[in-house]
């Protein structure tokens, strides 16, 4: 995951640098930020398609042998299983959360590398849990860690802990004088 933070941060630093130098609008901005939400729900959606047509729900199937295993579950609830059954309100939730991200993405015209990546992942997670609360009534979640006792997970959940990781970097360099970049 932090490879991924990595990679992405790399590739918008470089688009960044020559937007700065070029000058590129806004509108760009918002356009590269929704991308990689949209590339965050693609991944989603296409990975949870993948996992309810291939495994058998509560069976695990090793994956990475002592670390992660396949385990399909249908979550009602929220992060850690919270508000259980609770799907027409996260679903509420979720739109809220999608739109106000959206337009916090368009109306802040100037913002870091950092927040700008946790916007994107934020994004891209809160519509792919989403689109399963309103089509499924559930989220769908496959994703277990076998060393630690640790809730059952998907794509989207790891889009929403990179935007948080992504979040509390910008804070801290923000805290610390550094540059916005």
């Amino acid at each position: 995951l932090l490879c991924l933070v990595c990679f992405f941060g790399c590739i918008s630093f470089k688009i960044h640098r020559v937007m700065e130098y070029l000058s590129i609008s806004s509108a760009f901005l918002f356009v590269s930020i929704f991308s990689l939400g949209m590339l965050m729900v693609v991944i989603d959606q296409l990975s949870k398609h993948w996992a309810r047509g291939t495994l058998r729900f509560g069976e695990s199937v090793p994956f990475v042998p002592g670390l992660l295993q396949l385990t399909l579950v249908r979550n009602t609830g929220a992060a850690f299983s919270m508000f259980s059954g609770s799907s027409t309100l996260l679903g509420i939730l979720s739109l809220t959360v999608a739109i106000a991200v959206s337009a916090w993405i368009w109306s802040e015209r100037r913002r870091g590398l950092w927040m700008g990546l946790a916007l994107g992942f934020l994004l891209g997670g809160t519509i792919g849990n989403g689109i399963d609360r309103w089509r499924l009534g559930h989220v769908t979640d496959f994703l277990d860690l076998v060393p630690i006792q640790f809730p059952i997970f998907n794509w989207a959940d790891i889009a929403i802990n990179l935007a948080v990781l992504c979040f509390a970097i910008d804070a801290f360099r923000q805290r610390n004088g550094q540059p916005n970049d």
